[in-house]
């Protein structure tokens, strides 16, 4: 993400300032500051439609997966229907259908979780790193007070 390389300008610079001795403070130029700060407002705005992103992603991928386990499921059904007319071959079919809905339901299920974990940990890293942008923001804000 192109905001971790500003904080990283920013970092540098505040590392790079001139330290005043007893008051445990640095000079650091003022519109170098600013003018990091600016690029960062211009950068967060692609950052959080990333998150948006993201996150309409992992929805469109669940829906994608309950649809696929409702037609799975409707197979079944069908299946089943076809197969009513013979007692022994009904036994079967029931059985291969229970069998074919659980596995959806287990293969649904998995899909679901595997990428609400996926969208979370994505979202969870843009969460770090807008707070860890807040606190170098907030951090700045009280050097420059």
């Amino acid at each position: 993400m192109e905001i971790l390389a500003i904080l990283e300008t920013l970092e540098d610079l505040i590392e790079k300032s001139v330290n005043v001795p007893v008051l445990g403070k640095c000079l650091v130029d003022k519109e170098e500051v600013l003018e990091i700060i600016k690029e960062i407002r211009l950068k967060l705005p692609d950052d959080i439609k990333q998150a948006k992103w993201v996150k309409e992603e992992r929805q469109r991928i669940l829906l994608e997966a309950q649809k696929e386990a409702n037609n799975i499921v409707k197979e079944a059904e069908n299946k089943i229907a076809a197969l009513v007319d013979e007692h022994e071959i009904t036994k079967r079919a029931y059985e291969q259908a229970n069998e074919i809905i659980a596995n959806a339901q287990k293969n649904a299920r998995d899909i679901r979780l595997g990428t609400r974990e996926y969208a979370d940990s994505i979202l969870n890293k843009v969460e770090e790193i807008l707070r860890d942008t807040i606190d170098v923001i907030k951090s700045d804000r009280e050097e420059l007070k």
